[in-house]
């Protein structure tokens, strides 16, 4: 018998949310949105698809030629803005620092978040969280259908562009912060957009 998941109480701070315990054994993932727990739906199966693909193409990378970086799937990240009352939780973040071993990842350079049109608005919100920290380098954006991907970068002079740059399916994919190129379609190698 699983367990009824409990709702979630009022306003919580990020200490309250990494100790509360949601009583859902779904395996579901809960994100803290200004103060506000919130469950994720489940991704589609290109969503996932999508996310182990890239998984595997930064840790590939990442071993061969910056091994003291690592790609972690699914990270709590804290942004810089109202921290203490947002954990957002994108698919993909490469960080350069030591495992720490806590449930928050710290100084990530590179996010990814897989968009699925039910949750667009959600999906753009975490993106925006994002820019506040200062050291994210690039945030991907890739599409679960169709073969598309907005990359934003921030710029030298530490600003963030006033748009994402749009790829299409047959370009290459270029993450400077961490030095890979690869064509986007080979990150949706096992969907059935492929």
């Amino acid at each position: 018998m699983s367990a009824v998941p409990k709702s979630p109480p009022g306003h919580m701070s990020v200490a309250e949310f990494l100790a509360w315990d949601s009583g859902d054994r779904s395996g579901r993932l809960w994100q803290l949105c200004d103060g506000v727990p919130e469950a994720m739906a489940p991704p589609s199966e290109n969503h996932g698809a999508i996310q182990s693909e890239l998984g595997a193409m930064l840790r590939n990378h990442l071993l061969a030629h910056r091994p003291g970086c690592r790609v972690v799937t699914t990270p709590g990240i804290v942004p810089r803005i109202r921290s203490a009352d947002n954990v957002r939780i994108p698919d993909l973040a490469v960080t350069c620092m030591p495992p720490r071993g806590d449930r928050l990842t710290a100084t990530p350079v590179l996010l990814v978040e897989v968009l699925s049109p039910s949750n667009a608005d959600e999906t753009w919100a975490n993106v925006w969280s994002y820019t506040t920290i200062p050291s994210v380098e690039e945030i991907l954006v890739i599409s679960s259908s169709p073969v598309t991907a907005e990359l934003l970068r921030r710029g030298t002079d530490g600003a963030w562009p006033a748009a994402a740059e749009q790829i299409g399916g047959k370009a290459e994919l270029q993450l400077t912060s961490i030095g890979l190129a690869f064509a986007l379609a080979d990150a949706y190698r096992t969907t059935n957009l492929a």
